[in-house]
């Protein structure tokens, strides 16, 4: 896509986001066909609903069961599951959006808020939560995220949990070459060297190359260069093309095809794992919600730590985006809507699920459950977050067009960097050059 393009789909969204800004939280009932811009209605709070899952497949054991305790305390309400693979949610509900079809609920984490309150599609709910047994009892922290994310003005989104970054390496792989646990990018590096050995399929690490490359190669970039700040001092250029990035990213992709698996060039996220796990290589990283799978497959022999530190012994890590539930304004029950996402969020039902996704529960009482005690990923995780070990660096979810830009945009071309035919400062000079555009927008619009 080319940047003028790029221009007028972001202002565009620009000009959609302050309408959609100036609403409140106040439903207003027309006849509602279902797409972006209709208001939909209160409804009777009885009949069916329609849950959109954003991670199909990975949660629909845990989400039909959560469903299945809300109908069994809600005997007048059916809820019609439909499970969507991470890597095509946001087109689905983009195309919906403009052609009809939306459901009442959907999962909308903090790296789509923004696109799709911008189009008017999300109800704010800021107003109901008020007003829920839930007030006050979800993480603040989570609930102030998913609001900036979606522009700052309202709540698009209700958090179910909180993700973080993760090194998962194989502690008996490490232990039979005398190697010291990756806690540092230097010895990150180090064992993925020692533990490749091409000619035997084995190899130090899998790299992401597929969906959701942006995110993992930010992290690496921001990790190792020790930069702490999405933005410049003056809150107008990124720094994701400052020279110590450049040089990460290049040390980063050097270790395609030398320590990993050709095919990683393009792996998602569930290719990923499944290659980890599959037992021929040294670490992964993702995130909290693959944990469970490495527990099925290795049992006590991995690990799952923070990501490593960087200059000077300080962590660095890009924003995880929180997730959620939101409810679609061309919602014709947005009672029953508003009812099935109050349970899911309670203590038992929220807590189940995190329990499942091995991530930090958004119900401040679930997340004082034993099961995180013993779920060593998420505990460590949650610890780093929270003993100002780690500096985190905020990613402009508020972009309307972020989600754009970070994966339809720049995945294919970051395939082209790790294959060798764009350079590392190429490719960051290009997205720099996008992401400055998108925040002047951004910065004009609230202006």
């Amino acid at each position: 896509m080319k940047i003028s393009n790029h221009r007028s789909r972001r202002a565009a969204l620009a000009v959609a986001l302050g309408s959609v800004l100036a609403l409140t939280a106040t439903a207003c009932g027309d006849d509602g066909s279902g797409t972006g811009g209709d208001k939909g209605s209160e409804g009777s709070g009885k009949g069916e609903i329609v849950f959109w899952d954003n991670n199909g497949g990975v949660r629909t054991d845990i989400w039909k069961e959560i469903i299945a305790d809300f109908q069994k305390a809600n005997p007048d309400i059916k809820v019609e599951y439909v499970g969507i693979a991470a890597t095509e949610y946001q087109s689905k509900v983009d195309t919906a959006i403009q052609g009809g079809g939306l459901p009442d609920v959907g999962g909308v984490g903090a790296a789509m808020a923004a696109g799709f309150a911008a189009q008017g599609a999300l109800e704010p709910l800021d107003g109901r939560l008020s007003k829920s047994s839930l007030n006050g009892k979800l993480n603040e922290a989570m609930v102030e995220s998913l609001k900036s994310a979606g522009g700052g003005e309202a709540l698009y989104s209700i958090p179910t949990s909180a993700n973080n970054g993760v090194l998962y390496y194989r502690t008996d792989l490490f232990k039979a070459a005398g190697l010291d646990e990756p806690t540092t990018w230097d010895t990150f590096y180090k064992a993925a060297e020692k533990l490749t050995d091409k000619d035997k399929n084995k190899f130090g690490y899998t790299i992401r190359g597929g969906a959701g490359s942006i995110a993992q190669a930010l992290d690496a970039m921001y990790g190792q260069s020790g930069l702490t700040s999405f933005w410049d001092s003056s809150g107008e250029k990124t720094t994701v093309n400052d020279p110590k990035n450049v040089a990460a990213l290049e040390k980063y992709v050097g270790l395609y095809k030398k320590v990993t698996p050709a095919a990683d060039l393009n792996n998602d996220f569930t290719k990923m794992v499944a290659q980890f796990d599959s037992g021929t290589i040294g670490m992964l990283n993702h995130n909290l919600g693959s944990y469970q799978d490495h527990v099925k497959a290795f049992g006590d022999k991995f690990r799952g730590i923070p990501q490593p530190t960087g200059p000077g012994g300080k962590r660095v890590q890009v924003s995880n985006p929180v997730d959620g539930l939101g409810m679609f304004k061309s919602s014709k029950n947005k009672e029953a809507a508003w009812k099935f996402i109050e349970f899911a969020m309670s203590h038992e039902e929220n807590s189940k699920f995190n329990e499942s996704a091995g991530q930090v529960p958004a119900n401040n009482d679930a997340a004082k459950d034993e099961w995180i005690q013993q779920a060593e990923p998420t505990k460590l995780a949650a610890a780093a977050l929270t003993d100002g070990s780690t500096s985190i660096v905020q990613l402009p979810y508020y972009l309307p067009d972020w989600n754009t830009i970070s994966k339809a945009d720049n995945e294919p071309a970051f395939q082209k960097v790790m294959d060798g035919q764009t350079s590392a400062k190429e490719f960051l000079d290009s997205l720099a050059d996008q992401l400055n555009k998108a925040q002047a927008e951004w910065n004009e619009q609230k202006d």
